[in-house]
């Protein structure tokens, strides 16, 4: 049962439980007074969990991730649990079965996924966060010690009981699907004996799970453990938060670069940034409510995704990768100088703004037509002439003008602009 924290703050400065609550952070929990004695207590372990479904995390993790480094800066213990054995299970899902996973390959995601985990925390000090993965207990228990040490405290009832379970009995679900909510449990149960963890947190649609673990250590004889969970991160366009027309955004380089990374934080709706800014951002709330206010006084500016996505792309990428992205999104606009970028950051951002491959360059008028900028020939000599075509961000005026071989950035692309804001990009193919 979901229950409200009624209890005011304390004077003063906000404690970690109030900061969280503010955040919006806190939607379901188990009782407050008893989180938030232990939120605002001494350092205690907390676990949160990521099943390997694919090889990499994505934004829609960056909840978690943050709220986990939120709790490690107040003074608990992290332990990220990577699901080595859930993964191999999955989550039932409302729709139809997963598709079950090659244990090779989770296994593999399992790793890079915990690379993917470590700029988030610090593995240093009192407080240290650690990796771990519920394959170590659960790959060593027996089918007969799982159903006599972990099944015999579930009532069947109550797991039918659950939202997802219930939409899924018309159309079918598995056993295994349908075990899922045990191995979760047991994770919470093993964390807390191995590890003294006495709070796991997680997204709301994981709070039937998370009560499921809270009742199974009662049920063991250990505990008291409490549990929170964070809200679904939404659009106000009603769009699924994470996804672009070109997929979802990862967290990998390889998958979404970081300058794509950038630009989906810039382009955020005004509507959603505010809420972001309070999500995901370390920023003081000061600070955040000054930004809030600067993006109603002046939403062109875009100040609040700006200050939104360059942090978030130094905390996910660095800060030499995210210097790169800044230099490289004033550049393309003729804000600053394109030899200094590299080639992978350069390519990325023509990648983003539209790449088109050819054999062999035509003229100046001819890139314009072939790269979209123009729809014809007869436009691009037009735009030309009115003194409207950049090419690597030098302006063209001459109608019949080519462009040399040196001018090539990288040796093979381009960066063509029409106007202050359009502009496209262009690679030749080698």
């Amino acid at each position: 049962m979901t229950v409200t924290d009624t209890n005011p703050p304390p004077s003063g400065r906000d404690s970690l439980t109030d900061d969280l609550r503010w955040r919006g952070l806190i939607q379901d929990s188990t009782g407050p007074d008893e989180l938030r004695a232990l939120l605002d207590g001494p350092s205690a372990a907390f676990y949160v969990g990521f099943d390997p479904t694919a090889p990499s995390l994505h934004v829609g993790h960056l909840m978690q991730v943050t709220t986990a480094r939120r709790l490690q800066l107040a003074g608990h213990r992290p332990l990220l649990l990577v699901g080595g054995a859930t993964g191999q299970i999955g989550d039932p899902k409302e729709s139809a079965e997963r598709a079950l996973n090659d244990p090779e390959v989770v296994a593999g995601w399992v790793r890079r996924i915990r690379d993917q985990l470590a700029p988030f925390v610090s593995y240093a000090g009192d407080n240290a966060a650690q990796l771990v993965n519920n394959l170590d207990w659960t790959g060593e228990m027996s089918v007969v010690e799982f159903l006599r040490d972990v099944g015999k405290h579930f009532p069947v009832n109550k797991m039918l009981a659950r939202e997802v379970v219930r939409a899924r009995l018309d159309s079918g679900i598995s056993f295994t699907e349908f075990s899922y909510q045990l191995l979760q449990a047991n994770d919470f149960f093993e964390l807390h004996r191995r590890h003294g963890c006495r709070l796991q947190f997680g997204g709301s649609d994981q709070w039937g799970n998370i009560t499921a673990g809270v009742d199974y250590v009662r049920r063991r004889g250990a505990g008291p453990v409490q549990a929170f969970t964070t809200p679904l991160v939404t659009k106000s366009d009603g769009a699924k938060f994470g996804k672009t027309e070109g997929g979802a955004v990862w967290l990998d380089p390889e998958l979404t670069s970081p300058y794509a990374f950038y630009q989906f934080w810039v382009n955020v709706d005004d509507r959603d940034v505010g809420r972001y800014l309070r999500y995901f951002s370390f920023r003081s709330r000061a600070e955040l409510e000054s930004l809030e206010k600067e993006t109603a006084e002046r939403p062109a500016a875009r100040a609040a995704q700006k200050a939104l996505a360059e942090e978030l792309t130094t905390l996910v990428h660095g800060e030499r990768e995210m210097a790169q992205v800044v230099a490289a999104s004033q550049a393309l606009f003729g804000r600053g100088s394109l030899d200094g970028l590299e080639a992978t950051t350069l390519r990325a951002a023509l990648t983003e703004a539209g790449l088109v491959h050819l054999d062999e360059l035509p003229d100046v008028a001819g890139l314009l037509k072939e790269s979209g900028l123009v729809p014809s020939m007869k436009e691009a000599r037009r735009v030309i002439t009115e003194g409207g075509a950049y090419v690597n961000n030098v302006r063209v005026t001459e109608v019949d003008a080519v462009v040399p071989a040196g001018d090539l950035l990288h040796g093979r692309y381009l960066v063509l602009r029409r106007g202050k804001r359009s502009f496209a990009g262009v690679e030749l193919r080698k």
